[in-house]
């Protein structure tokens, strides 16, 4: 009996054993748009959750006269989010027409579709054509995996911004909360 128990545990380990082994080898087939793709969950629910946190009157706030609107960042963050993931998936960047004066729904709205337009490109990019010329900014070349790279830099620079604006105005970032 005692060996019937320790066969069965045996086996029971062996098969978690190959099943973990398993996941990480699919994963590491491409590892660096499986990154991306988890820093956009994260980034995309924070950005998201910080601009739905900002009142409607605070959208006109800066922190100092030479700084950006709280909309126009948020504008900005849609429209690099649509110019990059147009540039990773091959495609012309979508003509989004907003202007920081465009009410917080408005903009809002134009940031989750953003995101979701993300995810859709995200989820059928795959690190076989990470070395593949694309046009970044400004008419600037470079490989896709460089739209990868900075659109995950610019989510963790403009969630940082977002959130300072955010405590400037005494309220919680999403990041902040339990």
């Amino acid at each position: 009996m005692k060996l019937f128990a320790i066969t069965l545990l045996t086996m029971g380990l062996s098969s978690v054993a190959i099943a973990q082994a398993a996941a990480p080898a699919q994963a590491s087939s491409n590892p660096v748009v499986s990154t991306v793709r988890q820093m956009e969950a994260r980034q995309s629910k924070n950005l998201i959750a910080a601009a739905e946190e900002m009142p409607a009157d605070k959208y006109t706030y800066r922190p100092t006269p030479p700084q950006i609107t709280f909309a126009h960042l948020v504008m900005h963050i849609a429209g690099t989010n649509n110019t990059l993931c147009a540039r990773i998936a091959g495609d012309a960047p979508k003509d989004v027409k907003l202007t920081e004066t465009d009410s917080k729904d408005t903009l809002t709205k134009a940031l989750k579709d953003s995101f979701t337009y993300c995810e859709q490109v995200l989820g059928k990019t795959d690190d076989s054509k990470l070395d593949e010329e694309v046009v970044l900014f400004g008419g600037q070349k470079g490989p896709r995996a460089a739209a990868l790279i900075y659109l995950a830099v610019d989510w963790a620079d403009h969630y940082s911004a977002a959130a300072m604006y955010l405590r400037l105005n005494n309220l919680l970032p999403p990041s902040a909360k339990k």
